[in-house]
């Protein structure tokens, strides 16, 4: 904007000016004309030229001229006060706006009271209100061009007031701007120190390259982390207390965690005091730890620090088996030092869950548990915890506890089933965090109506209906390796039958073998692969259901050839029999059964007339029956689990079509909820709720 007075005049001011000529009779005439004291209209620049002997002529424009001037030195003080009042703004009771510039451009924010034009201004007024307003100017690129600048007179050494000497090096600087960024420097010339008014100071036990490194970042705010660096920048920062440079060189080493150094990572954090990084190496080392057990820095590690490690219960393995390799790998390294350890990291290793062809064909005949009594008290105490399954429950010790990873969550396996005269083998499990279902390698055979339960981290599939035959055969899925493999036969053909697992053990109930309804009963015991008889239930019961509640097995409904029931019984395995309990208020066929909070839950099923979607709990301290709300679907042949204190329906058949429908049940609030429905429409459906580690990632890995 043009701020010359001459432009304000020639916007405002009026004048009249009177002209004075003279006609060709020689009389003078006047006239009055009105015009801006900046352009004259066409009259006033032309004028008659009247008669021609007469040699005069009257130059309108000249008089018009200095007839203003004249008004303007008359009237000079009240126009300059009138540009004043257009240009600036009036007062009013809003506070000043600072507005920031862009692109580095210098702002000035001038405090406005008035939103008014210059047309809208009232005549100048020189009263007291004209005081000038405040004026707040921003420069967003000062600091960065004036730290630029200084950055550059010191590498040209100009007004540099202290020499750093390392290493044989010498870097100047400005004391001011290191004490504004290091605490350590701010201290030593603030202080009572002898540095305080030295030109030159000596630093020791620090990495020359690293010191250039932070004094330029001290500067210009910026600084490059990488591999070959970070290990000699992160113990400088720490030195000089530049806390913002080794968060950044922690964080760049959290992103470079891996199994091949993620142990060297934790001894690094360690020895700087890195409390984060340390933590969440070492949580890495410990989810990752089937991959760092066979690298170079594992066999490194000092005896403490392999203790530390497979002590630890949060341990992901997939079995104990690689627990004790781990063990005897790391002691045959060195093995005339380190053999004096292999009965105190032995006690760490938890030998009674390793499977029973493992401990003899592996344990027992190692020379270093056979040569040591303390490894052999061990490996009798396993043994005993092999061959006496029912006493399991009395043989409790840390040895026998599996272990759980941090970061463990459930996940939801739905198996097999059928659809529209098709029997799958296709798998998929639900995340309930994200609510998707995602699919896994499908099983070796297909199967409807299998007893589906999970145990030691792996998913046991027994039995069920193959489209031809039902089935004696079993497998197992592992969610590490996405991979099924066969397990040990049943004794007798099962289809419908219920599963559960207790005590470390998986049990079977009931079903049908081709020809009738059973009652009879087996059990499966992964650590030795045997398949056992137990007692038979007091009820023949095909489509029955079992759950685990308060140390006993419960089965509940079914059919036994000719009858839908509503009894229930219940096995002790510290007992070994069946007992009655009250039975349910209605028939239940092909139901959904789990146990949640000291209920049992039995959900939807078949009356023999049609499918339901009611269902009752059992309140075991009431020994009694209570209805809970309706399903949104009927459904029978579905499955009910439990995950996260939520009960869920999946699939089965609605008495018109196989469902792929999935609802959740909330107890607190006794209410249903349909969820992310399931990939594949699944009648006669096998499901159970497994732990997992990060399930997504290992899928994705193993698909590639």
């Amino acid at each position: 904007m043009d701020m010359r007075p001459t432009t304000s005049l020639a916007v405002c001011c009026t004048t009249t000016t009177t002209i004075t000529t003279k006609s060709k009779t020689g009389a003078e005439s006047t006239s009055s004309r009105s015009s801006t004291a900046t352009k004259p209209t066409a009259q006033e620049e032309e004028v008659d030229e009247g008669d021609s002997s007469s040699g005069q002529l009257v130059s309108t424009r000249g008089i018009c001229t200095l007839r203003v001037k004249i008004f303007l030195i008359k009237h000079l003080s009240k126009l300059v006060a009138c540009n004043k009042k257009m240009f600036l703004p009036v007062k009013s009771n809003t506070s000043p706006v600072t507005t920031e510039g862009t692109n580095g451009e210098d702002v000035t924010t001038v405090t406005s009271n008035s939103t008014q034009t210059p047309s809208d201004l009232s005549p100048p007024n020189m009263s007291g209100d004209d005081i000038l307003p405040q004026a707040h100017h921003q420069n967003p690129g000062h600091c960065i061009a004036s730290f630029s600048a200084i950055n550059r007179m010191r590498q040209n050494a100009q007004l540099c007031d202290v020499a750093l000497e390392v290493g044989g090096e010498t870097i100047n600087a400005h004391k001011v701007i290191l004490a504004s960024v290091s605490p350590y420097f701010y201290a030593m010339f603030n202080d009572d120190m002898l540095e305080r008014n030295r030109d030159v100071v000596t630093l020791h036990d620090i990495d020359p390259s690293s010191l250039k490194q932070l004094i330029e970042y001290a500067y210009s705010g910026e600084i490059t982390i990488t591999e070959e660096n970070v290990q000699v920048l992160l113990p400088a920062s720490s030195l000089l207390q530049i806390q913002s440079v080794r968060e950044a060189c922690c964080k760049f080493l959290l992103r470079q965690l891996h199994p091949s150094n993620c142990l060297g990572i934790r001894s690094f954090a360690d020895a700087h005091s890195c409390k984060e990084l340390h933590s969440r190496s070492h949580r890495y080392a410990l989810q990752n730890f089937q991959q760092v057990v066979g690298t170079e820095e594992f066999l490194l590690l000092g005896f403490n620090e392999v203790q530390d490690l497979i002590s630890n219960s949060q341990l992901n393995i997939c079995s104990e088996e690689k627990v004790f390799v781990a063990v005897l790998n790391w002691v045959k390294h060195d093995l005339s030092e380190r053999k004096k350890h292999i009965s105190e990291l032995m006690s760490h290793v938890r030998l009674p869950l390793v499977n029973r062809e493992f401990l003899m064909s592996c344990v027992e005949t190692e020379p270093l548990v056979r040569e040591d009594s303390h490894c052999k008290e061990l490996l009798l105490e396993a043994m005993k915890y092999h061959l006496l399954p029912e006493q399991r429950s009395s043989l409790v010790s840390q040895r026998t506890l599996e272990r759980r990873p941090e970061g463990m969550r459930q996940y939801i396996f739905a198996v097999g089933g059928g659809s529209l005269f098709a029997i799958h083998n296709e798998c998929e499990c639900y995340n309930p965090k994200t609510n998707a279902w995602m699919t896994i390698s499908p099983m070796s055979s297909r199967r409807s109506r299998a007893g589906v339960t999970a145990l030691r981290k792996l998913l046991y599939v027994v039995g069920g209906y193959d489209g031809e035959n039902d089935l004696a055969s079993a497998e197992c899925y592992n969610p590490l390796t996405n991979e099924w493999c066969n397990i040990t036969p049943m004794g007798t053909k099962r289809s419908c039958l219920g599963t559960c697992a207790f005590d470390g053990l998986l049990y079977v109930c009931g079903g049908y073998d081709g020809a009738s309804c059973l009652a009879s009963v087996e059990r499966y015991d992964p650590l030795t692969a045997v398949w056992t008889s137990c007692p038979a239930m007091n009820t023949r019961r095909r489509y029955c259901r079992v759950a685990v509640l308060d140390n006993c097995i419960y089965a509940l409904g079914g059919f036994d050839s000719s009858n839908y029931q509503s009894s229930v019984e219940r096995f002790d395995p510290r007992v070994g029999n069946w007992s009655a309990v009250p039975s349910m208020t209605s028939r239940r066929s092909s139901c959904g059964v789990a146990a949640l909070d000291g209920y049992l839950y039995c959900i939807g099923g078949s009356d023999g007339t049609m499918c339901m979607q009611t269902g009752e709990r059992f309140n075991l301290r009431a020994n009694s029956w209570e209805p809970i709300s309706a399903m949104h679907s009927r459904r029978s042949t579905h499955e009910v689990v439990e995950a996260n204190g939520y009960l869920y329906a999946l699939g089965g058949n609605d008495g018109s079509s196989s469902l792929n429908s999935v609802e959740r049940y909330e107890p607190k609030v006794n209410k249903w909820t349909i969820v992310t429905s399931m990939l594949t429409r699944r009648s006669s459906i096998g499901a159970s709720v497994l732990e997992c580690f990060n399930l997504e990632r290992g899928l994705l890995q193993t698909s590639i």
